[in-house]
């Protein structure tokens, strides 16, 4: 397995980086794995910016210092402060018809059990109107502190995790206004932590443990990305 350290200097090159790791993956057929911490912004999905409210959506997270932004995966915006973690793992497929279930399951594990190597007791769910809402995410006492979402291709997927580590007030109000302009329903209580929740504030200690996870007994190459 690939894995890849640093942070290009822009959002733009971020994210080429990000696709370029999927690219090889396609043709060479090497999982590639990074755990990092996006630029602060926040990621608007393709149903944000068809909505009505896009324009004063990203004009709401401007105001408030976060840099809009477009992503292929996943499903409504998601805010990162700058500690916020940002998982991807693209890995080789045989048939775009089958495994789906699987590669989520194997991704919630992994993030559960990371977690929990950090004192962190998740449990699959999704809290009633939370962040980027969807059926494949991690929850402490009602409050949301993970979400996997998957973007498949001919050869491969790409399995993307949004992990919050910290700064879960400073989320919770910018999403609340940039949610209210797209007329999506939030509860700005059900945004949590990996810190709330009892586990360490340092977004690199976390990052490592879930590279740990994924890598388990895997022989990893660390290249490094600038």
């Amino acid at each position: 397995m690939r894995v890849l350290h640093g942070r290009p200097a822009t959002p733009e090159a971020d994210r080429r980086a990000t696709a370029d790791a999927h690219h090889r993956t396609a043709e060479t057929g090497e999982p590639a794995l990074r755990v990092w911490r996006p630029h602060r912004q926040i990621a608007f999905g393709r149903r944000d910016a068809n909505a009505e409210g896009y324009d004063r959506a990203r004009r709401a997270a401007r105001e408030r210092g976060f840099e809009p932004v477009e992503r292929s995966v996943g499903g409504r915006a998601v805010a990162y402060t700058g500690t916020t973690l940002a998982v991807a793992h693209a890995r080789p497929i045989d048939d775009v018809r089958r495994g789906l279930d699987e590669r989520y399951d194997e991704a919630v594990d992994q993030l559960r059990s990371a977690l929990s190597s950090l004192g962190v007791d998740a449990e699959p769910g999704e809290p009633p109107n939370a962040f980027c809402p969807g059926t494949h995410s991690l929850r402490v006492d009602g409050r949301k502190i993970a979400g996997v979402a998957q973007r498949v291709k001919q050869d491969t997927a790409l399995v993307a995790s949004v992990v919050v580590v910290d700064d879960r007030r400073e989320i919770a109000d910018v999403l609340a206004p940039v949610y209210g302009a797209l007329g999506v329903e939030f509860e700005p209580e059900t945004v949590g932590s990996v810190a709330d929740a009892g586990g360490p504030d340092d977004s690199e200690t976390v990052a490592r443990a879930i590279e740990d996870a994924v890598v388990g007994d895997r022989e990893a190459t660390v290249d490094r990305i600038s």
